[in-house]
């Protein structure tokens, strides 16, 4: 897919896998619709954009709010005349095992990691319907091929995402649409640091769980991003962002009930 001269949204644009990725497609001239609820981090994200010539609008944008989502469309299309790239890459983290996490949390973090794709896809289909290739890119996580404990509704989330977006590939297969998800590994975003938490978690555990986590995100933004156009350009169903991502998920098809003993084994050397 040549993405030059297309117009692209991105959820979550405001730092990290979003932000890198909007810098990736610019690279190729593609131009970009960004959304993020962080208005900070969307001005940020713009002003790394200035110089590389591509046509860029910023739109302050909460995903679980169902009239923000159905009104982007319009805003869009008043920036930019067209759409053919859609990037649900907005989402949020939450540590805990089930029962430590309320329902309260649980719903809110489905509600935009789920949610959040599955009404950002109905709005805009439409409009990628109406060009030429068009394209759908759904950021589901390693999380969304392995679920380790403690990430219960974090998991959920991601195989959710991952599941809409294969169903979703064999609906819109011979059309002009295509439908890639993405499962990227540790990369070093502030995912870990914003995590929700449980509130009766002591603090030691918040920063011990942190501090583990962090170890795990190593793979730089900028280099997940490059990964992720490479992957659209490519038009890959399946995107594995990052060399743990690859490893994982193979040993999930080689050992897919019992891949968490050897994952404990080789993490604990």
């Amino acid at each position: 897919m040549n993405v030059s001269n297309r117009v692209a949204v991105i959820t979550g644009a405001g730092s990290g896998i979003g932000r890198a990725t909007a810098l990736a497609l610019a690279r190729r001239s593609c131009h970009l619709a960004l959304a993020d609820i962080d208005a900070a981090g969307l001005k940020e994200t713009a002003a790394q954009l200035a110089n590389l010539g591509v046509r860029v609008s910023t739109h302050a944008l909460d995903v679980a709010d169902r009239a923000a989502v159905r009104a982007l469309p319009a805003q869009v299309l008043d920036a930019h005349g067209r759409v053919d790239l859609l990037v649900n890459n907005a989402g949020v983290a939450l540590g805990g095992t089930f029962e430590q996490v309320s329902e309260d949390d649980f719903d809110w973090l489905i509600d935009i990691n789920f949610n959040g794709v599955v009404r950002m896809t109905r709005a805009f289909l439409p409009l990628l319907r109406a060009s030429d290739e068009a394209r759908i890119v759904n950021v589901s996580s390693i999380y969304g091929i392995v679920s380790p404990p403690g990430q219960a509704a974090y998991s959920a989330s991601k195989f959710a995402v991952r599941g809409f977006s294969n169903a979703l590939r064999h609906e819109l297969e011979g059309s002009t649409v295509g439908v890639s998800v993405v499962h990227p590994g540790g990369v070093a975003t502030s995912i870990a640091r914003n995590a929700r938490v449980p509130a009766d978690t002591p603090p030691d555990e918040i920063a011990r769980g942190r501090k583990i986590a962090e170890k795990l995100l190593r793979l730089a933004p900028e280099a997940a991003g490059e990964i992720i156009a490479r992957g659209i350009e490519r038009r890959q169903s399946r995107i594995l962002v990052g060399s743990d991502a690859k490893v994982v998920s193979l040993l999930e098809r080689i050992s897919p009930v019992n891949y968490w003993r050897i994952l404990k084994k080789a993490t604990a050397r």
